[in-house]
Formats: C-alpha cells, sequence, structure tokens
C-alpha cells in the first residue's frame, strides 16, 4: 500500500511538472511569435490624446480651401482674399459663383473638384470625431458645402452637367489677383451628345458620399444631395465615355484615363448612402471584374479611384453584417485583398515594397506634383489601419511577412513627418506650418498684392524673386525631386504649385493622425 501511494504521488508530480515545461514552452514559443506577429492594440474608443503636432498642422490645412473659395465670401477669415467670378454661369442662367479654384490658377474643373469633396467627405465620415476634438469640424464642412453648393447648380437637368468654369488657355495667359479678372470665363458641359462618364460619376460619388456628411444635421440637404448623385450616376452609366476625349482642351491639364474606376467608386459611394443591395451587385458582378483590377495594385488619385474603392469596399467586408449573396462576399473579399496588395506596397519592410522612394523615406512617383502620391497613399494606409484596429483583424500577410496595424500607421507618420519638416531640407511643405516653408508658392492671388492693379498682365510677380506678399496658408506645394532637394521659385510650378485636391488627402491624413480612435462601423 505504501508503495503505491509513493508511485501514485509521484506520477502526480511528473504531470505537475510536465503541464509546468508545457506552459513554460508555450509563453516562450508566444514571446517569439511576438516578435513576428504583435497582438493587434485594444480598440481605443473615442478620441483619446491630442498630437498637438497633426492638430495644428491639420489646422493650418483646412484654411487653404479658404484661399480657394470662388464667388461672395461669407465671414472670410483670409484678409488678402475677396469677391471673385460673381458671374460664373450666368451664359447659362445659373449661379456657379461657388466652387473652387483648382490649383494656382483661376479655373474650375469639376473632375479635380469633385475628388476633392469626395475624400473630403470620406475624411469627415471616418474622423469627424477627431476632426471636432480640435475644433476644425466647421471648417471642414464649409468647404465641404461650398463646392456640394456650387455641384448642384452645375447640374440643372439629369443628363447635363457642367464640368468648367473658364478657358485655360485665356486663363494662363494671364497672371492676376481672381478679383480683378475680367478675361471671358466660357461653360462646358457634358450631356447625352458628349459624353463624360468619368466626370460624372465623380461628382455622383462626391455628392453621395456628403450626403451622408450632412446626414444628420441637414437632412432636407442631404435628400437633395443624394437625388442628384443617382441621377448622375444614371447618367454617367447610360452615356458612356471618357469626358476629355470629347473635350479635347482639358487634355492638358485633367486628362481622363478612362472611366471604369470612377463607376465602381460612384457605386460604392451610393451603396453606402442608401443600402441599397443593386449598387453593391454593381460593384460586384460584371463591372468589378471589368474594372476592379483585383490583385494589381495602382495609386489613388484624383485619376485614378481604383485603390480608393478596394479600400472603401473592404469597409463592407470587415464590418457588414447583411446576408451577401456568395457572389457578392467573394467579389468583396478580392477588393479587400486588393486593398492589401496596396499596403504592402507601401510598407518599406514588405517583400512586395515599391522601391521608388528618396533617400529619406518619401514614396516617390513622379516629379510633376511629387506629394499626391505619398499624401493619398499614407490617408489610405491609416483608413485602413483603423478598419483592422476596429475589427480585431491583428495583421496582414505580405508575401509570407505579416505586419499589423501599428505598422502601416507608422509608416503613414513617416509620411506625414516627412511633408512637415522630418527631412534632409528642414523644410516643411505645408505652407504656414513651422518656421520654415516654400516662400514663393507658384499661386497668383499669393504673390500679388492684395493692392495693385495689374489688370492681366502682372507678370512681373511671376518673376520677382521676392517672397509671396500674401502667405498661402495650408497650400501643400507639389513637393521635392527624388534627391529630397526642393527649388523654391514661383516659376517652378512642377515643384511650387498647391491644389486643393492635394489638401483633401491631407486633411484625411491629418485627421486619422490627430489621435488615436477606433472608426464607426456604418456611415449611416
Amino acid at each position: 500500500m505504501g508503495e503505491s501511494k509513493y508511485t501514485k504521488g509521484c506520477s502526480g508530480w511528473l504531470i505537475v511538472l510536465v503541464i509546468a515545461a508545457l506552459v513554460v514552452a508555450a509563453a516562450v514559443f508566444a514571446i517569439k511569435k511576438k516578435q513576428h506577429h504583435r497582438e493587434v492594440l485594444p480598440v481605443p474608443g473615442p478620441p483619446g490624446a491630442i498630437n498637438q503636432k497633426y492638430a495644428d498642422a491639420l489646422g493650418v490645412a483646412l484654411q487653404f480651401f479658404q484661399v480657394q473659395k470662388s464667388g461672395k465670401l461669407v465671414d472670410n477669415k483670409i484678409t488678402w482674399r475677396g469677391d471673385s467670378a460673381l458671374n460664373d454661369g450666368k451664359d447659362a442662367g445659373l449661379d456657379l459663383s461657388k466652387g473652387m479654384y483648382d490649383a494656382g490658377d483661376h479655373m474650375k474643373f469639376v473632375f479635380p473638384m469633385a475628388y476633392t469633396a469626395t475624400v473630403l467627405s470620406w475624411s469627415i465620415l471616418e474622423y469627424g470625431d477627431q476632426i471636432s476634438a480640435v475644433d476644425q469640424l466647421d471648417l471642414a464642412l464649409d468647404a465641404l458645402k461650398w463646392i456640394t453648393d456650387f455641384f448642384i447648380n452645375a447640374h440643372p437637368s439629369d443628363n447635363v452637367l457642367y464640368v468648367q468654369v473658364g478657358d485655360p488657355d485665356l486663363d494662363h495667359k494671364c497672371w492676376e489677383r481672381p478679383e480683378t479678372m475680367t478675361e471671358r470665363r466660357p461653360l462646358v458641359q457634358v450631356n447625352k451628345t458628349v459624353p463624360g462618364t468619368d466626370v460624372a460619376a465623380e461628382t455622383a460619388a462626391a455628392m453621395a458620399a456628403a450626403s451622408l456628411v450632412f446626414k444628420s444635421n441637414n437632412s432636407t440637404y442631404s435628400d437633395l444631395l443624394l437625388q442628384h448623385a443617382k441621377k448622375l450616376f444614371t447618367f454617367a452609366d447610360k452615356h458612356r465615355g471618357i469626358y476629355s476625349a470629347g473635350i479635347p482642351q482639358v487634355q492638358t491639364y485633367y486628362n481622363s484615363t478612362g472611366y471604369g474606376d470612377e463607376l465602381l467608386w460612384a457605386a460604392s459611394w451610393l451603396y453606402h448612402a442608401t443600402g441599397d443591395q443593386t449598387y453593391l451587385s454593381y460593384v460586384t458582378g460584371e463591372n468589378g471584374d471589368a474594372y476592379a483590377d483585383w490583385g494589381r495594385p495602382t495609386w489613388f488619385s484624383w485619376d485614378d479611384k481604383r485603390a480608393g474603392t478596394q479600400v472603401l469596399l473592404s469597409r463592407v467586408n470587415f464590418f457588414s453584417s447583411s446576408q451577401s449573396s456568395n457572389t457578392d462576399m467573394k467579389s468583396l473579399q478580392s477588393y479587400r485583398k486588393t486593398a492589401e496588395a496596396v499596403m504592402c506596397g507601401l510598407l518599406p519592410d514588405s517583400p512586395t515594397a515599391t522601391s521608388s522612394r528618396t533617400d529619406a523615406g518619401l514614396v516617390w512617383i513622379d516629379e510633376w506634383d511629387a506629394l499626391q502620391h505619398p499624401v493619398a497613399a499614407s490617408f489610405l494606409a491609416v483608413i485602413y489601419s483603423d478598419y483592422m484596429l476596429t475589427s480585431r483583424t491583428s495583421e496582414i500577410d505580405c508575401s509570407g511577412k505579416t505586419f499589423t496595424p501599428s505598422d502601416l500607421r507608422d509608416f503613414a507618420t513617416s509620411q506625414a513627418d516627412y511633408i512637415l519638416g522630418n527631412n534632409p531640407l528642414k523644410l516643411s511643405y505645408l505652407v504656414g506650418y513651422g518656421s520654415s516653408y516654400p516662400q514663393q508658392v507658384h499661386h497668383r492671388g499669393a504673390s500679388i498684392p492684395a493692392n495693385a492693379k495689374t489688370g492681366c498682365n502682372g507678370f512681373q510677380w511671376l518673376s520677382s524673386t521676392n517672397p509671396n506678399p500674401n502667405v498661402a496658408m495650408g497650400a501643400l506645394v507639389g513637393g521635392p525631386f527624388q534627391n529630397d532637394s526642393y527649388i523654391d521659385s514661383r516659376n517652378n510650378s512642377m515643384q511650387g504649385e498647391p491644389s486643393t485636391y492635394n489638401s483633401a488627402v491631407l486633411v484625411g491624413l491629418l485627421s486619422g493622425l490627430v489621435t488615436t480612435s477606433s472608426v464607426a462601423t456604418s456611415f449611416t
């Protein structure tokens, strides 16, 4: 009996020791695994501690929309700006005085303006609580409505959309302030005879997205925007054609390379705005097969909405609880996988990372307007990171190497910090932010004193080597060359011209970085 007891006790201790050893081994394995697969951070919930650097930069960036306003200004805080283009649209019996000048000139091109509004809406929808936390939401909403008011008037009937105000050839022969413009400002439209699927669909996307922004505090206006969005999408889909093919003059400025991406983009936003399954089937059916380029990462820009659509539809895949068809689910998974491929191309340590970067780490794709690609890509990276965080998705796989939401956020932060001055020149590419930023921004209004009487021929201000007399607050200039250099000359439009569409993605990026917060699982 004693021997039996002893043997039994020994066996018990042996079992305990074995279990303890297994626990230790599991702990060691977990620690080793953590070195490669870090656990996802907890969902932070409401906005947390404010990052003052990004909050300050966001406040500066939003001012550029005020600088770019056309029309009769209301509560104007930009002292060197005044009313301009008040007669725009009168030739057609319309009020097209609002809207925004796209860059350093005085043209109103709807294609990039609509992209500006869509991205600004997306930024507010994802990060409105964060923008509000730093007291900038009113500015963002004001900028958006200034554009959508213009779109409502620019769409006077179902199959007509005015897509351009001004003659770019005439406009670029003048160097003058917008307040003193006297040259002719003709109107250009797309219609059933001269179709513009891309520009009409992008405008539909903008109005659908904006309808969600204004839904809770201005339901009548929201409903009006959604009505226009639906009609514009029907027009765009039914009467197909590239707008710049029918309007050759615009090819030099905002040439479109296709319309399939805008159709998918617009249908995606209409699905979010309406919940109508028809729009989801549109992007997951034969149109997705034709235009989505699943598996092939692309760059998000005013001309190419594929990467943006893939991220936006990933939101549906991450959060949707509705019962979708097998076809819808399979296609949504393809959109998400392609969005992950986009992310993998951005992360510097990924096996599929793009090698096109400056020595200091800025993603660099094109010498013209170099910052548009890294800013837009970083905006998407922050959003995708937050989709992962909110859905408790711990990692993505990039050809066998895994990355976490924090890795995506770190990438976006690195690009934002470069733009704000953490670069070899210690130069902030955001005008008005920091102690060192470009002084000769390629911008007519900023370059001419408010009291100057130049007429059309104020070219002495273009060629002047003095700093601009007016600061174009919030202007994001084109950016550096691939060797991280920048030439601060007003004649250097390649590097020195700002644009509203780049400002929109910068606002989105900074809004995502200003504090940590989970995103809402639904826009409605």
